[in-house]
């Protein structure tokens, strides 16, 4: 898929996001990244043969107390292991169900949460 084709995707999922969650979300740098890099690998706890579909990197709100001199918040997502991993019929449904559990790690929701509400 072309890149600017899949930048569109990704950024209409936020978009779709509801409104009370996406007020939140637009000062959070949203970054479309061909392949994760080892660093991102790492920070995600994976190895280097496994599949990462995005990462947020940053504070979530719910460990801010005094959020000032920092990097913003970014929010990755990657092209790459979305195009090997889903046929294209569901690269859509997977690009917003990415998002969904990136944004969800912003507002301090951790993979077990994410897991019992089925974006793990």
């Amino acid at each position: 898929m072309q890149r600017d084709r899949f930048r569109r995707l990704v950024f209409r999922a936020i978009e779709d996001l509801p409104a009370e969650f996406r007020r939140f979300v637009q000062d959070v740098a949203i970054v479309v990244e061909r392949e994760p890099s080892a660093e991102d690998l790492r920070e995600a706890g994976l190895e280097p043969d496994e599949d990462l579909f995005g990462l947020y990197v940053g504070i979530p709100l719910t460990e801010r107390h005094d959020h000032h001199m920092v990097l913003p918040d970014r929010i990755l997502i990657f092209q790459g292991p979305h195009e090997r991993a889903f046929s294209a019929d569901r690269l859509t449904t997977e690009i917003q169900r990415t998002v969904a559990h990136e944004v969800a790690h912003f507002f301090g929701i951790d993979d077990d949460r994410l897991e019992a509400l089925g974006l793990g």
